[in-house]
């Protein structure tokens, strides 16, 4: 009787062992990342228009772009622009939504795009190592093409002319200083 308790204890403690082991690999494994692409846009294929924003009129047209592209995503997400860009999210665990806020510092870049590095983040009250949660939310929420996360380096680019558009119109960020609300691009209209 005493040996039956000590084999089914040691089978019990080897597969726990075994997931355990299988969990800390999945967890530790390195992501792929891939390098940006460049994309070129010749000024004679494209009409330039200098546009100025706010953070109110791009806080409604960038949720309205999302709510569009992700209309398929399991997982619910918004952006607000105040003093830094956040993000919002609502993960879904059992039977619950945790709720995920994310901050980020942005910068328009010399070709157009723009940076968003990391600030700060939390899924509820609970701190998660940002890569993490930077991974997670590019293997798990649908994003528009033209997104790319890297989890690494804690920080979303976002290559703004391969946003997808209609009428083939190129965006291109000139400022982006939501603390002085100073928002300026340049839209390319193609003529060809």
């Amino acid at each position: 009787m005493k040996n039956k308790w000590k084999l089914g204890f040691l089978i019990l403690l080897g597969i726990n062992l075994l997931i355990a082991i299988i969990l800390i690999s999945l967890v530790t494994a390195p992501i792929n990342e891939k390098e940006p692409v460049k994309t070129n846009t010749s000024s004679e294929d494209y009409v330039s228009f200098h546009v100025r924003s706010n953070k109110y009129d791009l806080n409604r047209l960038i949720n309205h772009y999302l709510k569009e592209e992700a209309a398929d995503s399991p997982i619910e997400y918004k952006v607000l622009l105040g003093d830094e860009v956040e993000l919002y999210g609502a993960l879904p665990f059992f039977s619950e939504k945790l709720k995920l806020k994310l901050t980020f510092e942005p910068s328009a870049q010399k070709n157009g795009d723009l940076i968003l590095k990391q600030k700060s983040m939390s899924v509820g009250k609970l701190h998660l190592p940002i890569s993490y949660v930077l991974n997670f939310i590019r293997e798990n929420y649908k994003l528009p093409k033209g997104v790319e996360i890297r989890p690494n380096d804690h920080l979303v680019y976002i290559h703004m002319q391969q946003l997808k558009q209609k009428s083939d119109l190129k965006i291109k960020v000139d400022k982006f200083n939501l603390k002085k609300d100073d928002i300026a691009f340049t839209i390319l209209v193609p003529v060809k």
